[in-house]
């Protein structure tokens, strides 16, 4: 049996390894702290859940259009209007199974082999692995701590060249949270090449507001879903919003992918559009609680935290004084101390020697954690 290349050379997502291997312990009667996945510990709010059982009900279980519900996507437009004052077509927008199917399809649509798409590198894992899956090349951008791991406009333009199709934005950033700034998006925005725009966090934002780069070009591709705002992981719906002449083509890598999202997933999404806000509200405030709560804990445990992240529900931490291998110190600390963390390395080679802590778990949980970790890091001194 001959396994292709692609399926051999695509690195794993470390993180869920480090899940896995929790749930193993867990399963042998451990308990873990999971401060390793990005995903909320809350419940979909129940407008949206009622909405998916009354659909199923109704028997809305059939195949959609294949771009999406229109519903939907005019609700789409409709929250980008409401929060950016940007105009957006429904007939620009195309509902996927979720932000990665929605990637695959953008840069299978975007992508010749061996164009270029520039990344900043820390990154999420996912984003190089899906170009290469499509035989596009990454392009990295080595950004630094002390600006928050953002990009300086003039270290993008070093990269620039004939083959780079798209520069890849994420604003709030997994895994930094940090978010970029109106200023920082204008000078971005004038480039020439493709703006592709990761904006899942989009809502979970603590200081400062987040803004779409929709607001300063068309020239852009948006990525966004419901999996983070809503507390919709496990429900799969994500979209993209692209410049009219991809849709056609983006919409033909669908029918013969995918078909259509979920139909009863995309009813739930448009109430949660609708209806949710006041679930969101109590979310957001509770996710700040728990930020401003654990950054200074971490300090005082010995991590560097150089700029305070402000958005998504991450803190990207300096952990250099305990070890250079990430890899190895997290799986050790899953061991030892029995809470879960995901390693840097596997947010890019400039992520070495840093750990990522998710703060979508409870006070109570996190607290413990970080008891946990002192007493590991006492012993590990």
């Amino acid at each position: 049996m001959m396994i292709s290349k692609k399926a051999q050379e695509i690195p794993p997502f470390i993180v869920m390894d480090v899940l896995e291997k929790a749930q193993e312990l867990e399963r042998n009667g451990e308990r873990v702290i999971h401060l390793e996945v990005g995903e909320p510990d809350f419940d979909t709010p129940e407008c949206i859940s009622e909405a998916c059982y009354r659909s199923i009900r109704e028997g809305k279980t059939h195949y959609t259009h294949s771009l999406g519900l229109i519903e939907l996507r005019e609700a789409i437009a409709e929250d980008y209007w409401n929060k950016y004052q940007v105009k957006v077509s429904p007939e620009q927008i195309l509902v996927a199974s979720g932000t990665s199917p929605a990637m695959l399809i953008l840069f299978s649509a975007l992508l010749e082999p061996g164009e270029e798409v520039i990344l900043s590198n820390p990154y999420y894992p996912c984003y190089p692995n899906i170009i290469r899956f499509v035989d596009g090349s990454p392009v990295f951008v080595e950004v630094l701590e002390e600006e928050g791991f953002q990009y300086l406009p003039e270290m993008i333009e070093e990269k620039l060249g004939p083959r780079v199709k798209g520069i890849m934005i994420n604003s709030p950033s997994n895994p930094t949270g940090n978010v970029m700034s109106e200023e920082r998006m204008k000078e971005i925005a004038k480039f020439s090449p493709f703006i592709i725009s990761d904006e899942i966090y989009h809502g979970l934002v603590y200081e400062g507001e987040a803004h779409t780069i929709l607001e300063f070009t068309d020239h852009a591709f948006v990525i966004n879903g419901f999996s983070k705002l809503y507390a919709m992981t496990g429900w799969r719906l994500g979209y993209i919003i692209a410049p009219k002449e991809f849709i056609r083509p983006m919409q033909k890598i669908q029918q013969n992918l995918f078909i259509s999202a979920s139909s009863f997933a995309q009813w739930g999404a448009l109430a949660g559009l609708k209806e949710a806000e006041k679930d969101i509200q109590k979310m957001r405030g509770t996710y700040d609680r728990r930020r401003r709560f654990l950054i200074p804990k971490l300090r005082e445990l010995g991590f560097g935290i150089t700029v305070e992240p402000t958005g998504a529900f991450y803190i990207l931490a300096n952990a250099k004084r305990f070890s250079n291998d990430s890899y190895q110190f997290v799986f050790d600390i899953l061991e030892e101390a029995k809470v879960g963390v995901a390693p840097g390395i596997d947010f890019g080679t400039n992520a070495e020697g840093y750990m990522r802590f998710c703060y979508a778990n409870s006070m109570e949980n996190i607290e413990e954690g970080i008891n946990r970790l002192k007493r590991y890091l006492e012993r590990y001194r």
